[in-house]
């Protein structure tokens, strides 16, 4: 399940959760992301996220439904944050659950290499040196891009 949410992200709470009552998972991968006081020797105040409800979820939902087709998961749950975040605050949870270790870690890799470089969020840092929006990196495209098939071509 892919959803927004515009105040704080538990992580503990939301790991508590996926995993609770499960006996039919052999393994969960879960990872969260923070917000940076520093980006590029940049000061961070605030990372302010900007979304379409709908679409975005819808686009987050898109993503994990090319998770759920490439590998043999169990169950899956990501969680991002929108609006005003701070520095060591979560700003997004991915967890995948399998049968075994390496589909649940491939999964959440996976999918966190899709969801930077191609859910429809918008992403502004502010700080002391005024303010600049950010685009995925090179880096974040040649991650994303080692998931490429024959067929994705």
């Amino acid at each position: 399940m892919a959803r927004l949410e515009d105040g704080a992200i538990d992580p503990g709470a939301l790991l508590a959760g996926f995993c609770a009552g499960r006996s039919d998972v052999g393994a969960v991968v879960s990872f969260t992301g923070l917000c940076r006081a520093e980006t590029d020797g940049r000061a961070v105040e605030t990372l302010t996220l900007d979304a379409w409800r709908g679409f975005t979820e819808d686009g987050m939902a898109a993503l994990e439904a090319e998770a759920r087709a490439r590998f043999d998961l169990i169950d899956l749950l990501t969680v991002h944050r929108w609006g005003e975040v701070r520095p060591g605050q979560a700003i997004v949870f991915v967890a995948a659950a399998a049968a075994h270790r390496r589909t649940a870690f491939d999964a959440a890799d996976f999918l966190m290499d899709q969801l930077k470089t191609r859910a429809p969020l918008w992403k502004r840092e502010d700080g002391p040196d005024g303010r600049r929006w950010i685009e995925p990196r090179a880096s974040d495209h040649a991650d994303a891009a080692r998931w490429k098939t024959e067929t994705d071509q």
